[in-house]
């Protein structure tokens, strides 16, 4: 699960370091497509319930990953990654408390408690700093919505198609063919060049994502599905080390902390 992480902040860090990032997003999503292609045709399909769901989840992630894009255009790795991974479960507490009525328990308001203050800490370190971005910060928040509604469209769909990891194959899929064709409407020149281009990177960044993901599936195989869940929100942590190492971000100790209360408070929200 650790690697999972790991391999989720770095395909976010491989985005956030290049020189387009919308584009760097594309090219993620088609390296992962192209892996999942040349798989597919060796696995079952999915059953035919879970089919509205894949078309659903295609979709939203077409939203998710272009938000992604467009959160690091705006905002630094260390500030837009924990926002965005952090203020999910947040959302997600809140949904169920409202939608459903299930309110969460001393843990879980625990949680959502800790993420709000680390998130506070992180618009206040980047304000005292000149560095906080409305547009990053609305990018990262809505970004963090969308994953809340693909996890509950994935999460029946992947019960309902009895294979979880054919699902996800057939969601990168779906995925990459409406991101290509409405970022190849755009400026289907521009695109094409830049797949073309640094095909290389997006093979090994669709790696990372179709690896961090089977790596999760895989675990919650083996552990308790919480403890897989709250041990993933450790990427925020490697990310900020990525962010400091590898893309030389300035991260302060005050960011250090909040992101550190946000990882804690996603914990605490799974864990309840």
């Amino acid at each position: 699960v650790l690697l999972g992480a790991l391999l989720h902040a770095s395909w976010n860090a491989l985005v956030r370091s290049s020189s387009d990032r919308t584009l760097d997003m594309v090219l993620v999503v088609s390296g992962a497509a192209v892996i999942t292609g040349c798989l597919l045709p060796f696995a079952p399909l999915p059953a035919s319930a879970s089919w509205p769901y894949l078309i659903a989840s295609g979709l939203i992630h077409v939203a998710y990953f272009t938000l992604v894009g467009l959160s690091y255009r705006h905002g630094e790795l260390s500030f837009a990654y924990p926002l965005m991974r952090g203020s999910a479960p947040v959302f997600s507490a809140i949904a169920a408390a409202a939608l459903l009525a299930e309110w969460p328990g001393t843990g879980g308001l625990l949680g959502v408690l800790l993420i709000c203050s680390g998130v506070i800490l992180l618009a206040a370190d980047s304000w005292r700093n000149g560095r906080l971005n409305r547009h990053a910060t609305l990018f990262a928040l809505t970004t963090a919505g969308t994953i809340v509604i693909y996890t509950l469209v994935d999460g029946v769909g992947a019960r309902l198609s009895g294979n979880a990891a054919v699902y996800t194959g057939w969601v990168f899929l779906l995925t990459a063919i409406p991101l290509l064709a409405l970022f190849t409407a755009i400026n289907g020149r521009r695109t094409t060049v830049y797949l073309q281009k640094n095909w290389k990177r997006g093979l090994l960044g669709g790696a990372c994502t179709l690896g961090s993901y089977a790596l999760a599936l895989w675990a919650m195989t083996k552990a308790p599905i919480a403890l897989v869940a709250a041990l993933r929100e450790t990427s925020v942590v490697f990310g900020a080390i990525i962010a400091a190492t590898l893309l030389h971000e300035p991260v302060s100790r005050s960011r250090w902390l909040a992101i550190l209360v946000v990882l804690a408070g996603a914990v605490a929200i799974k864990i309840a």
